[in-house]
């Protein structure tokens, strides 16, 4: 008998399927090969490799649909590689292994990167542009108020597996322009077993973890407690990180299966960003303002559970729960200036070019000093209360209709969003050290009191068809009906949050049905080639919405204001690519490789032009037009007995396609209005043309291993120079080494060193205004650079049972 194309078959190694694929289209010819081959036939059975494991409102959570059948690529890697390679969470280890990833250090925090996948963000700062959904388990992750993802939450121990799916899908629902990442944790059915860690070494770091998880068929534990403790490389930059995550499991029958997942974070950072240009000539240890601390504390419950009614129909959905309070401090520069400079009284504070004093919480003028001495700077306070919950109900069914085999997958999802946002500024001044000392003066008119709530309902539906032995076509889309509304507490009776009037009040709502179709086409067991159009839609989020209005410029994230609607952001996306696998002589070993090439364009895109502030942190969310990204990927994965390798080059090229003008008062090619003529083609700042990464791993005698790791990215332009008008930041390549010795069974001792050469290098800048600060009216130089980590070694040792 002929089985059924989606029937399950075995797979072979997962590690294989490890680094799985890749990408696609920039030309016309490009994208016209692959379709010529998808008709060409020529007979072979498909070769079944690894399913992606995604976990939630997907059309490919357990249902066993092979990356080898999906019209789109797929990269893979597992809980193993984060503890081998080192990395510092999910962010970390995409930056280090995955292709078309780079990374930006806005924050200097190495827990709180940002992640950019063919030019598309995510990252825990608010104002950035967010262009990728994340999800852990059955739930996405971007945050209520920003689409914001807090890498610093997600417990490096409990991860099972990382999937980062190419292009537009619009399966995995908002934000889903770029691609999608989504993390699935562990059970104690897939990780049953015991284990300790601890690591530590330079910038006073100190890593611990303790898991451990069993069951006996029926019920199942998985739990882990880890810490993350450190000085910082940077001055007065320490951090620290607990989380905890425990996973209840049941398992009533061969065909059933309940997780409770559990989880807890809290987490203290301090990120003190950028540095002025002319400073980290001098000390690239150096800070510019401090503190800008993060503190977010995380309770977060999730059950999933699935039947299998039939051998044809499953049955899966999801129930959650997520609170995350996030509370910001930052000291920096004064954004007020002397009222006699715009012809107001003299000894007074006042708004640029306004010649009346500010007043305090209390209706009183506020002095330009008083007993701590200078106020010149300010803090800038804020609170998010967010929760979120909802769940999802999906249906997967595999049948022969009109004599083809189909995979078919529909669902229904539902996601709420509750924030409560406050923040205020207090008048301050400068110490020696460039820290802030606080005077209780807070300026009400700065302040922020608002609630909002987004809430989207969701049906989805996907249908893998196979049109023959070799060619599957999948058809999928996904409604999406969004609405978010901002309610202002004004008046509310708190020091320095308290509005005159309620400003902010409005009601926004954004639907779309957003298609996706592709075709996979195996030439023969070991080549395919595949080619996809997907579209994606970003709904503007609370903040954007609310900090709109050019002649209403807000100091991110705070003195929000009634603002004109936005428009949502749509994604179009084609990429088309050719994989296959090597097997080398006498069977000792394989290589799997790809190549693709892609082509997104964005309507509407939103960008967050600035209007002044010391790092241009004071501006307004706009439709900028449309911008695209366009790319070419190659990856190449060996396995060989005792050697293990891979290498991944990606050209990205992200352009405005749109001419506009944008607000960029710190550039020195503005005009007397601080605005810039920004052309079709410039390029977007942030984003490297080109990176590359290779590493390889040895095992000596089964007990010794060695393994290097080299990352290559090409200069970015900075935040502020969208005409390109700068120059760019310099290219740099880093190297890392580890090394682990097991001399039993149950212990291993590792070392690693990373930036072997202690390379000097910058992954981000942007323009501010270095002379506004005392000690520094003498720098000229408007450029703000993010400096990479120095050499640095740890050593650890790990138990395990």
């Amino acid at each position: 008998m002929t089985p059924h194309p989606f029937s399950s078959g075995s797979a072979p190694d997962p590690t294989y399927a490890e680094h799985f694929r890749r990408h696609q289209q920039a030309t016309t010819g490009a994208l016209l090969l692959p379709l010529l081959f998808c008709f060409s036939a020529v007979q072979a059975q498909p070769a079944e490799l690894e399913a992606v494991e995604v976990i939630g409102v997907t059309p490919t959570h357990g249902v066993g649909v092979a990356p080898s059948r999906l019209p789109y690529p797929v990269q893979q890697a597992d809980g193993a590689a984060l503890r081998d390679t080192g990395a510092l969470g999910v962010g970390d280890l995409l930056d280090r292994q995955f292709g078309s990833i780079s990374r930006n250090d806005a924050q200097n925090n190495p827990l709180q990167p940002d992640i950019q996948f063919r030019g598309f963000t995510a990252s825990p700062l608010l104002g950035l542009p967010q262009g990728l959904s994340v999800y852990q388990n059955s739930v996405r992750i971007n945050e209520a108020f920003g689409d914001t993802v807090n890498w610093d939450l997600i417990p490096d121990t409990a991860i099972r597996s990382i999937n980062l799916i190419s292009g537009a899908n619009p399966l995995f629902g908002l934000n889903t322009l770029g691609g999608a990442i989504s993390v699935e944790t562990k059970t104690g059915f897939s990780h049953p077993g015991h284990a300790v860690e601890v690591s530590g070494g330079s910038f006073g770091r100190v890593r611990s973890s303790i898991e451990s998880g069993a069951n006996n068929g029926r019920f199942g534990y998985f739990a882990t407690v880890e810490h993350f403790d450190e000085d910082g490389w940077r001055d007065a930059s320490p951090s620290d990180a607990i989380r905890a995550f425990a996973s209840l499991g049941f398992r009533p029958s061969a065909e059933s299966a309940f997780d409770l997942n559990l989880q807890y974070a809290d987490t203290d950072l301090i990120g003190n960003g950028a540095v002025p240009i002319e400073l980290l000539a001098q000390d690239r240890d150096a800070i510019f303002t401090a503190p800008d601390n993060t503190k977010n504390t995380l309770a977060f419950v999730d059950l999933q559970g699935s039947h299998q009614w039939s051998a044809a129909l499953r049955v899966s959905g999801n129930v959650f729960y997520r609170d995350n309070d996030s509370e910001a401090f930052n000291g920096d520069g004064s954004e007020f200036e002397e009222c006699e400079e715009a012809g107001g009284p003299e000894g007074f504070l006042c708004e640029e070019d306004d010649d009346e004093p500010i007043e305090d919480q209390n209706g009183q003028r506020i002095a330009e000093a008083g007993p701590g001495g200078e106020r010149n700077a300010i803090n800038n306070r804020s609170l998010r209360e967010q929760r979120s919950f909802g769940g999802s109900l999906q249906m997967d069914w595999i049948a022969d209709i009109g004599g083809l085999g189909h995979h078919l997958i529909a669902g229904a999802a539902y996601h709420a969003g509750l924030v409560d946002f406050l923040s205020n500024v207090e008048v301050a001044g400068l110490t020696p050290e460039r820290s802030t000392r606080g005077t209780g003066l807070f300026v009400p008119e700065e302040g922020t009191a608002v609630t909002s709530s987004t809430r989207t309902w969701s049906l989805y539906v996907s249908d893998t068809i196979a049109l023959s032995e070799r060619m599957d076509l999948t058809l999928s889309g996904r409604f999406n009906q969004v609405e978010v509304e901002l309610k202002d507490r004004g008046g509310t009776d708190a020091a320095g949050l308290t509005q005159p009037t309620p400003r902010l009040n409005g009601k926004h709502q954004f639907s779309r049905f957003n298609p996706a179709a592709g075709l996979r086409y195996r030439f023969a067991e070991d080549l395919s080639s595949y080619l996809g159009y997907s579209e994606s839609t970003r709904a503007p989020t609370a903040i954007e919405l609310a900090c709109a209005e050019p002649d209403a410029p807000c100091n991110l994230p705070n003195s929000f204001l009634a603002d004109p609607p936005l428009e949502q952001v749509v994604a179009r996306n084609i990429e088309t690519g050719l994989e296959g696998v090597w097997t080398l002589e006498h069977q000792q070993g394989r290589v799997q490789w790809g190549l693709g090439a892609f082509a997104t364009h964005n309507d509407d895109d939103i960008l967050f032009q600035s209007t002044g502030g010391v790092q241009s942190n004071e501006g307004f969310f706009d439709n900028v037009g449309d911008t695209r990204r366009m790319g070419l990927e190659a990856r190449l994965d060996g396995q060989h007995p005792i050697t293990r390798w891979y290498l991944r080059y990606s050209y990205v090229r992200a352009q405005f396609a749109d001419p506009f003008t944008v607000n960029s008062p710190n550039n020195p090619r503005a005009d007397d209005d601080g605005q810039l003529a920004v052309a079709d083609g410039d390029r977007i700042p942030g984003i490297p043309q080109h990176t590359l990464k290779l590493g390889a791993d040895w095992t000596i005698a089964r007990v010794f291993d060695l393994g290097v790791g080299i990352r290559y990215a090409s200069g970015v332009h900075l935040r502020g120079d969208e005409a390109n008008v700068l120059p760019e930041t310099d290219g740099f390549a880093t190297i890392n080494l580890r090394a682990a010795y097991r001399p039993t069974r149950q212990l291993e001792v590792f070392a690693r060193i990373e930036n072997l050469l202690d390379a000097e290098y910058e992954t981000f800048g942007l323009l501010g205004e270095a002379d506004e600060i005392p000690g520094f009216e003498d720098f000229e130089d408007n450029r703000f650079l993010g400096p990479g980590q120095p050499l640095a070694a740890f050593v650890g040792l790990r138990w395990t049972l």
